[in-house]
């Protein structure tokens, strides 16, 4: 089996985290914070954010749309989740892009109160060239948020964000979104392919785009948006943790030393990795067992897996040594913290692998004591991970559709009204005609041709050209 030893580590941790530490008070140039369907100027979220109301606003370029407003709002819910804008056809947001690059994209949904009928809503949401979701239908608790969260590479000057409704009696909706430029250093171009018979190198993963499934803070609190840079949220692993037996967590009351050329606070906050979950030795003897989390997953998509790691527990230098495994596959061999740190403790690291997911379902990551650990030491150590979904061949996240077809899917049930109301037509002239020789005393020797079976070439002709309109 293919592993990368601990020789290798320094080299791929600094291949890995090439880029420059940016200031910790980052300032993205394209910052976009819409509250879709408020006509309040601005709007000041739970996290002290201000969402400006796209009512009679530039980003909105359809019209025909609907804008709600909750009349009891929830006291519990954010400003952004009282009011709603509502799609019965394709609508788009067109946002200017100051620097082309990664984009931080995060639609925001939650049922309102109303009239409507949200069990209808069922639609498409396409970023560019990317297909975002398919036919999400928001059938869950008027009390429920979800927030759909993306890395999105933008090339060009703008970045249109479409909602298509999946069918003509269907409609879709949104409560805010945000548009913000990413960090240089958030997503790295290279990392680790981790098969069961490889485990290499890989290049290019910037062409991608990228759908957060999973965001961990192991062995800590919940961290909220207000507490990250990026605005993100970090769960607790309660959740995914397989056991608890023999592991213990570990926090941190210190500085933690970020370096040039390493993690970021924009990659990981403080709140991180300053927590962490541990395998620690009590006597002579090393524990044989390893931390597992297991994460369900959709097969048939790769996966980008970051983990962070930072010894905020070891008692000095060079005491860490540990193995990392990928779906139970070997990806990190003997991983001294220290060496991929200039040898600083509480100093953060972090591994991106690239893995494939398989017809299991199931997403397994483990750390664990390895041939070079010591006694009286700790063994192992985790302090968070995140797992994204990589766009498919077509560039979605969800199926094999494309955001042209979706697109042309929607223009083809609008031209296949063409062909009745022609029929109609076509009948009506028919009916009149017969009536109208009626009343002027027409004969039975009249010769009468055939009607026509068919509508002719022309007409659908016609029809195409009119099916093929722009929206």
């Amino acid at each position: 089996m293919a592993t990368l030893s601990s020789t290798s580590a320094l080299f791929f941790s600094f291949t890995l985290l090439y880029f420059n530490l940016i200031s910790a008070s980052f300032t993205p140039l394209t910052h976009y914070l819409i509250n879709c369907g408020s006509p309040q100027p601005t709007t000041v979220d739970f996290d002290h954010r201000h969402f400006t109301g796209d009512v009679s606003s530039s980003f909105l370029s359809s019209t025909g749309t609907i804008s709600l407003t909750d009349q009891y709002p929830s006291p519990k819910s954010s400003p952004i989740y009282h009011t709603t804008r509502v799609f019965t056809r394709p609508s788009k947001y067109k946002f200017v892009i100051k620097n082309p690059g990664a984009h931080l994209v995060r639609l925001h949904f939650r049922r309102l109160k109303s009239d409507f009928d949200f069990s209808n809503a069922k639609f498409h949401v396409l970023a560019n060239e990317f297909v975002l979701f398919n036919s999400l239908s928001m059938e869950m608790g008027q009390d429920f948020e979800i927030v759909k969260d993306y890395v999105i590479g933008v090339d060009s000057d703008v970045l249109v964000i479409t909602f298509v409704p999946s069918d003509k009696s269907n409609f879709g909706f949104v409560n805010a979104i945000e548009v913000i430029s990413a960090p240089n250093d958030l997503i790295a171009d290279v990392a680790q392919y981790v098969k069961f018979d490889k485990n290499e190198q890989i290049h290019g993963l910037l062409k991608n785009g990228f759908e957060t499934m999973y965001r961990v803070n192991v062995g800590g609190w919940k961290v909220t948006p207000f507490n990250d840079s990026l605005w993100r949220t970090w769960v607790t692993d309660d959740e995914y943790l397989k056991s608890n037996d023999g592991l213990s967590k570990v926090h941190f009351g210190g500085r933690i030393n970020y370096q040039d050329g390493g993690a970021s606070r924009e990659v990981g906050p403080d709140n991180v990795y300053n927590s962490a979950r541990v395998i620690r030795s009590s006597g002579n003897s090393i524990p044989e067992l390893n931390m597992t989390w297991t994460f369900p997953v959709i097969g048939g998509y790769k996966y980008l897996v970051r983990m962070h790691f930072c010894d905020i527990a070891s008692v000095a230098r060079g005491m860490l040594y540990f193995n990392v495994y990928v779906n139970n596959n070997l990806a990190y061999e003997n991983l001294d913290l220290t060496e991929v740190t200039n040898r600083l403790l509480a100093s953060p690291f972090y591994a991106d692998f690239v893995v494939d997911g398989d017809s299991s379902g199931v997403l397994t990551l483990s750390v664990g004591p390895s041939n070079m650990s010591l006694p009286r030491a700790v063994d192992a150590i985790l302090n968070g991970v995140e797992i994204l979904k990589i766009n498919n061949s077509v560039g979605s996240f969800d199926g094999e559709i494309c955001a042209h077809a979706v697109l042309k899917s929607w223009k083809r049930g609008n031209g296949n009204v063409v062909y009745p109301m022609l029929a109609a037509v076509f009948l009506l002239l028919i009916a009149f005609v017969i009536m109208h020789r009626r009343r002027a005393g027409v004969t039975d020797s009249v010769a009468w041709g055939r009607l026509p079976m068919e509508i002719p070439e022309v007409n659908l002709k016609y029809g195409n050209q009119l099916s093929s309109n722009k929206l």
